[in-house]
């Protein structure tokens, strides 16, 4: 089946002023909208994105079921989802971007997909009191922190989103009656995103996933395509490179031991694979962090 790739799949990339190669964004969302009027069409993006309400009101669609959006709203958008908004001119909030590298270099590596707000069929909002004084602090910290020149300001910028949503889950509640379900392309790139998480130190072939999906290899590349603007093939390397960035940074483990914990046997080939997909050896990647 021939899927439709009219739909645009936004990158970090595609939001001018954001510095080149920096994996977050956070922005007054009455800024970005003026800066940014394009958003308000139906769109994807290949990175995550909450956005806080506190201000003025509208309706926010995800994936085709629309949502009131009002003060104290706060929603939770997973790459490859298709959202639009209507707001009104008075809204005011803040909005965040960010990777999955960006958060898992830090974090356990099934921490971020588990999140019930990123799991499938769940509810993609939490509808706070407004004014309330514990999840916006920690956004309005992490947007005057990235204004800021410091060196840590990356640690710092991923150690807030960490602590938003650990207390975004305690607000959570699964909803009384089901929602929608899903795109079939959608709930196949989530299944893809979970199946990666999980066997991304054992398959590292296209073919691999596609047959615990059921699909063709075509077919998961496709849809890829469609939903993240990236292929199949690619999206598994990035998992793998980001997984040996992290050890590399944050272990003592040799570049040999590095390599054998992401299942390589031969720990030339393991260089050799860093080097074509992240541009350096382990080696000078470690000396340089």
């Amino acid at each position: 089946m021939k899927l439709s790739t009219t739909l645009p799949v936004l990158g970090l990339a595609s939001f001018p002023g954001i510095p080149v190669q920096r994996p977050y964004y956070a922005e007054h969302l009455q800024t970005h909208v003026a800066n940014f009027p394009h958003v308000a069409t139906a769109h994807a993006h290949d990175f995550y994105l909450l956005l806080y309400v506190t201000a003025g009101h509208g309706t926010h669609t995800i994936d085709l079921v629309t949502y009131d959006l009002r003060p104290g709203s706060l929603f939770f958008i997973a790459p490859g989802q298709v959202h639009r908004w209507h707001l009104s001119a008075d809204v005011q909030g803040i909005i965040v971007f960010f990777t999955a590298d960006f958060y898992l270099f830090r974090y356990p590596e099934n921490q971020l997909f588990n999140y019930p707000f990123f799991t499938p069929a769940q509810l993609p909002v939490l509808y706070l009191v407004p004014n309330e004084t514990e999840l916006y602090p920690l956004f309005a910290r992490l947007l005057a922190e990235n204004t800021t020149a410091h060196s840590n300001q990356a640690e710092v910028v991923r150690s807030y989103l960490h602590l938003l949503l650990e207390l975004a889950t305690r607000h959570y509640a699964q909803p009384d009656t089901a929602l929608p379900t899903l795109s079939h392309s959608e709930a196949q790139i989530r299944e893809f995103g979970r199946l990666l998480n999980q066997h991304f130190r054992t398959h590292r072939t296209v073919h691999a996933y596609a047959h615990l999906l059921h699909l063709t290899a075509n077919h998961l590349n496709a849809v890829c395509r469609q939903r993240l603007n990236k292929t199949a093939s690619s999206l598994i390397h990035e998992r793998v490179v980001m997984e040996a960035q992290r050890l590399l940074t944050h272990s003592a483990q040799s570049v040999a031991q590095v390599a054998a914990a992401l299942g390589f046997e031969d720990a030339s080939y393991f260089s050799r694979y860093f080097r074509k997909y992240s541009g350096q050896t382990p080696e000078v990647f470690r000396r340089t962090r």
